[in-house]
């Protein structure tokens, strides 16, 4: 999985222009600070004296791959630079097997609910990268094995559904004004005689159809709850996805770094951004389109444009290659993407398995 130096270089930029653009990109990377020729000469493994290599950030500067943040001699890596160091002069390797034994006994605990997995996993994304991580799982369509609705109090109600895999998940409904106790109680048990292995969208079409035809003993209040209930689980949007789950762990993470990048509300805008249903599907897309990790520097997804950030994403596959996510990271560019990538890679196969 290591990458030499060479590997993608631009024709445009020589061995030596690659050293100092890889030595910059690095220390940006660790200290988020400007750096100077000076610094630049101490830890080359080229003998460049600091004019020299003053020269050469000037011309990597006209590239467009450097700008200075101040009137001093340090410069810091555009998002142009930072692409062309992901793409050709980053070293990675292989995840070691520690860190693999750690995500997968972390993401295969017994006795949690899917949706606690996914939160788990979101969770270790953020703690691993030191970023924001993210976890976008569609809805799946499958047999349900048991439905139930739990009071909550005035007006609310918990939605308990246990799929046919016996994977839990839990969601918080409206329930109609007025509704007592009791129709609760009665729409789960309406709801598991009808079951018969069904999947939730095959569910709510035979409920429609005995209302529609007057054929259930249900009143209306019952009624009511029952296709609250079920409205909660199923609707298809665009592309025949079913309503997703995203989980974003870890914003502080990133909110914490906000020295460096420019606007804070246009941050804030980045998270509410990834609560709508457009965004999430646009994640599965950004990631069905590559087999594996993909990079995204600044505004290049189109999914957010906001600079100073970058997002680590990879798909989760189930066997076959059929997505059933996605996986990833948002952080400013100077997350460690040496250390992120394989992170981000191998969690998005093992909740592949799960998932799938």
């Amino acid at each position: 999985m290591d990458r030499p130096l060479s590997a993608a270089i631009s024709p445009n930029l020589d061995p030596r222009s690659a050293a100092v653009l890889r030595e910059i990109v690095e220390q940006y990377v660790e200290t988020g600070e400007p750096v100077g020729s000076r610094t630049l000469s101490r830890r080359l493994p080229l003998s460049l004296s600091p004019a020299t290599i003053r020269n050469v950030m000037a011309d990597l500067t006209e590239a467009g791959l450097l700008f200075a943040p101040h009137t001093s001699a340090g410069r810091l890596p555009t998002d142009l630079g930072l692409r062309l160091f992901v793409d050709g002069l980053l070293h990675f390797g292989e995840l070691g097997e520690e860190d693999r034994e750690s995500i997968t006994a972390a993401l295969a605990a017994s006795g949690r609910s899917l949706e606690d997995t996914l939160g788990e996993a979101s969770s270790m994304l953020s703690g691993l990268s030191a970023a924001a991580g993210l976890v976008l799982a569609p809805k799946t369509d499958g047999a349900v094995r048991h439905i139930e609705f739990v009071p909550l109090g005035t007006g609310r109600a918990l939605v308990v559904l246990v799929n046919g895999d016996g994977h839990v998940e839990n969601r918080v409904i409206d329930t109609p004004k007025g509704l007592p106790p009791s129709a609760l109680q009665q729409a789960g048990n309406y709801l598991n005689a009808k079951l018969s292995g069904r999947s939730l969208a095959e569910l709510k079409r035979v409920v429609a159809g005995e209302m529609a035809a007057n054929q259930t003993e249900l009143d209306g209040l019952a009624a009511g709850v029952v296709e609250a209930g079920l409205a909660t689980w199923t609707g298809a949007g665009p592309k025949g996805l079913w309503g997703g789950s995203l989980i974003v762990r870890g914003q502080a993470r990133l909110l914490s770094d906000v020295t460096q990048i420019e606007n804070l509300a246009s941050i804030q805008a980045l998270f509410e951004r990834l609560e709508t249903q457009e965004t999430m599907l646009r994640l599965l897309d950004l990631a069905e389109e590559s087999a594996g990790v993909r990079i995204f520097i600044g505004a290049e997804s189109g999914l957010f444009s906001t600079t100073g950030v970058s997002m680590v994403v990879a798909p989760a596959r189930a066997e076959g290659g059929r997505i059933v996510g996605a996986i990833g990271v948002i952080g400013p560019t100077r997350i460690n993407y040496g250390r992120i990538i394989p992170v981000v890679d191998y969690t998005a196969r093992v909740i592949g398995r799960l998932l799938g």
